[in-house]
């Protein structure tokens, strides 16, 4: 999710779910450490509970970035060993690292070392011509002597050439079985589940299947009201439930922080314009927000102007 679930996305749908944890996208340890962008790690106190998800390759390195995460304040480190961006290939981390389990468990010993919160690890089920059921529990084993005890692990191999990022997402099949059987063969792990999944009934039946958790991407991002508003009654027993009108009432006061502080009203909404998919009169709110919020100016009286061409409220 580079580049979509940035911090002004995380409140958004913080403001829908008070239980779900909540992932930062994709940070490079390089950024951090030689790049001076802390700012990166930025994040409101509402959004907890949320993980920083680490991208690199050397332990020293990620060891820094992980220190930083800390002081920031962050619930979990997570390092991304699964997206199969070409900017992450060029830096050898990601998926690719998916092929040097030893490397990982060092980068993941150095980070434990640093770290004051739990130390996690999203990987695939495999890369290029791997075969999951053989390389998986290899390398599970590997980063669990390394002291890793949590996985999300997306269920689709990664093909780092002939496939693009976009490609990545859809086109290896899915695999749910075998995340299954992961979990069976080491049920002292706690292991989620990633990939293709659309609804919170298909998060319930992984979860009821044994399963310790569930990551929800897409899905989350671009229908944030189906999978979020009714969470933590669905997955958690929590009441709270918030109607899709309460959620933009709850966005007003952190869009006026943002644009006295001089940010853009583009920056926010931008990650609203699903909150009413598949209801009446979403696509006049998408329209209206995308066209009025890049606008020179542009203040609430266009998230007003989008609710107003709603029918009623959801």
């Amino acid at each position: 999710m580079m580049d979509w679930t940035d911090r002004h996305c995380r409140y958004f749908h913080r403001l829908m779910s008070a239980r779900a944890l909540l992932y930062t996208e994709m940070v490079t340890s390089a950024a951090l450490v030689r790049g001076e962008a802390r700012h990166l790690l930025a994040f409101d106190p509402a959004e907890h509970p949320v993980a920083v998800q680490l991208g690199g390759s050397d332990p020293g390195e990620l060891a820094l970035a992980t220190r930083m995460a800390c002081d920031e304040g962050y619930d979990e480190v997570n390092l991304n060993v699964g997206c199969p961006s070409d900017r992450v290939q060029s830096g050898c981390f990601g998926a690719v690292l998916m092929k040097s389990p030893g490397l990982v468990a060092e980068c993941v010993a150095a980070m434990r070392a640093a770290a004051r919160v739990e130390v996690t690890v999203k990987c695939r089920i495999g890369v290029d011509d791997q075969e999951p059921r053989d390389i998986l529990p290899e390398f599970l084993e590997t980063l669990r002597a390394a002291g890793v005890s949590r996985f999300v692990i997306h269920a689709r191999k990664a093909w780092l050439q002939g496939l693009s990022p976009r490609e990545n997402r859809d086109i290896p099949p899915l695999d749910y079985d075998l995340v299954l059987d992961m979990k069976r063969a080491f049920p002292d792990l706690a292991i989620s589940i990633n990939g293709g999944i659309q609804s919170l009934d298909e998060a319930k039946g992984f979860l009821d299947a044994g399963l310790d958790g569930v990551m929800i991407g897409r899905a989350a991002y671009h229908d944030p009201a189906a999978i979020l508003l009714g969470a933590d009654a669905a997955i958690f027993g929590q009441e709270g439930r918030k109607t899709r009108e309460e959620v933009v009432d709850g966005m007003r006061p952190y869009i006026a922080r943002h644009l006295a502080e001089g940010g853009r009203l583009h920056n926010v909404t931008r990650h609203m314009l699903g909150l009413y998919a598949g209801q009446p009169g979403a696509r006049a709110w998408r329209r209206i927000l995308s066209e009025g919020a890049v606008q020179p100016g542009a203040g609430l009286d266009v998230l007003d102007a989008a609710l107003a061409a709603l029918p009623r409220a959801a």
